[in-house]
């Protein structure tokens, strides 16, 4: 990469730092002009179009790149896991540090995902449905369900855990410890339901089989 090339991508993080730093429990995406977040950058207005087409390019990228930012560390998370250990608590964990670590870029995915912009709401559906199908390739390598019945697993821990994390904003650092272990104490009875099911349909596929 030259050297202007690599000045051009410089620009265009800090672009992308602006934006996610001017988010807060009170500033959504909608809320931030192209000024402000130039300004932060410490760029000239007219030099965003350089980098962006409009403001709405960019949120989208917000959201591409948060959403791929957890899910390399829910991979990370199942690396460890390999080398023993639980993975409902580790992937949890994993989960709740993001949203304490990060919690604008956590609000920008939650508030897009039921916002007025059609191309936000698709763009932060696109990553949920990336975490369900990375999920249910793991479900359905590790515990032998059929692909269905590990989707529908996936979909029910993702629709748990993104809540647990949206309440998680909210509280304190010992309420949302209570929090956690409540989540996962949750995901043990999906997880402990989704192995007897996945039992009983077995065995009655063996029954007719014997018929």
């Amino acid at each position: 990469m030259g050297i202007r090339a690599q000045q051009k991508e410089k620009t265009r993080r800090s672009l992308i730092e602006a934006a996610f730093n001017q988010l807060s429990c009170e500033r959504s995406f909608s809320n931030l002009s192209l000024r402000e977040v130039a300004r932060e950058a410490g760029i000239a207005p007219t030099s965003f179009y350089r980098h962006f087409r409009d403001m709405e390019e960019l949120g989208l990228t917000l959201v591409d790149e948060g959403g791929l930012t957890l899910r390399q560390l829910m991979r990370q998370a199942r690396q460890r896991i390999a080398g023993g250990g639980s993975v409902i608590r580790t992937s949890v964990q994993t989960f709740m540090e993001f949203v304490e670590n990060n919690p604008n870029v956590f609000r920008l995915l939650l508030r897009e995902r039921s916002g007025t912009s059609v191309a936000f709401r698709q763009a932060v559906a696109r990553e949920i449905q990336h975490f369900i199908a990375e999920l249910t390739d793991y479900l359905e390598v590790t515990s032998g369900s059929s692909r269905e019945d590990a989707c529908i697993q996936a979909e029910a821990i993702v629709t748990i855990v993104f809540n647990a994390g949206a309440d998680a904003l909210d509280l304190t650092r010992e309420e949302c410890r209570a929090l956690s272990e409540r989540t996962i104490r949750q995901l043990r009875i999906i997880a402990a339901g989704a192995e007897v099911y996945q039992q009983r349909r077995q065995a009655h596929a063996e029954g007719e089989c014997d018929e």
